[in-house]
């Protein structure tokens, strides 16, 4: 079989498009790169929708855990505390056992305990709470003098909030932001370890590379192969989000832009 028939097969077998049926022997690189790189799809998923709706849920608490409001102050902190303060394994296990309870109670529940769903809400959870850390803190941040000139111009209320408090926020946090994604992304890579399961042997990328390295004995192939992936989705990801950067920074003089830089979070 050609790479190109191999591709045309297993290209986008992880969303149920292609062979069903695995190889099961005579495993060729270009099987494993095609496989491995099928499963980024849910990798990418997982990060997409968890990223797109942490963001406003992120915006939320970090504007909760700054307000006067007792009440919104300290729902917010304990969301923030809880989800920071635990591992995010720990969190994908509570969380099945949690939506299995569910399930048993009504049959609209039973997409919690696939992967497609209830992992997505578990690292939406998780990025929003790390995510409204780092808002809050460039809330804090965010220059006095802006806020009185914008006073003595009249604006207040959510136009301020709208037109100079958002925009230095998210300005000042984008950076921090940017890591926070990367980690994001890797950290899809626990979907593999939950409890939750992977739909009909369509699974991510580690899954595929995991059947590798179990039926060749040897992880020296496949893990590479699937580091490779992760360093090319974190370069897209530096480069969107640095364009991004450079549009919130637009306004600055050249030496006042902050620039973007790579911080690996090694513990969480």
């Amino acid at each position: 079989m050609s790479c190109l028939a191999t591709i045309s097969d297993y290209g986008l077998r992880s969303i149920g498009i292609g062979e069903r049926l695995l190889p099961s022997s005579d495993f060729t690189l270009c099987q494993q790169f095609t496989l491995i790189g099928s499963g980024m799809i849910w990798n990418i998923y997982f990060g997409v929708v968890a990223l797109a709706l942490g963001f406003f849920l992120s915006t939320a608490l970090a504007l909760g855990k700054s307000s006067d409001n007792r009440i919104a102050r300290k729902a917010s902190e304990w969301f923030i505390f809880l989800f920071r303060g635990s591992p995010l394994f720990i969190q994908f296990f509570f969380a099945y056992f949690a939506f299995l309870s569910l399930k048993s109670t009504h049959p609209a529940f039973d997409p919690l305990t696939s992967a497609w769903l209830g992992a997505a809400i578990v690292l939406f959870l998780n990025t929003s709470a790390y995510a409204g850390e780092i808002f809050y803190g460039a809330l804090q941040s965010v220059p006095k003098g802006d806020i009185e000139a914008a006073e003595a111009y009249g604006i207040s209320g959510w136009k301020r909030f709208r037109r100079i408090t958002f925009p230095t926020m998210l300005r000042l946090a984008w950076p921090a932001y940017t890591n926070e994604a990367i980690f994001l992304f890797h950290a899809t890579t626990l979907v593999f370890f939950s409890g939750f399961p992977a739909w009909q042997q369509r699974g991510d990328a580690l899954y595929y590379a995991n059947y590798f390295a179990d039926k060749t004995f040897n992880p020296f192939i496949p893990y590479p192969i699937l580091a490779f992936y992760f360093i090319l989705l974190t370069l897209a990801v530096i480069t969107l989000f640095g364009l991004i950067n450079r549009r919130l920074s637009r306004h600055l003089p050249q030496e006042a832009r902050q620039r973007m830089r790579l911080r690996p979070m090694l513990v969480r």
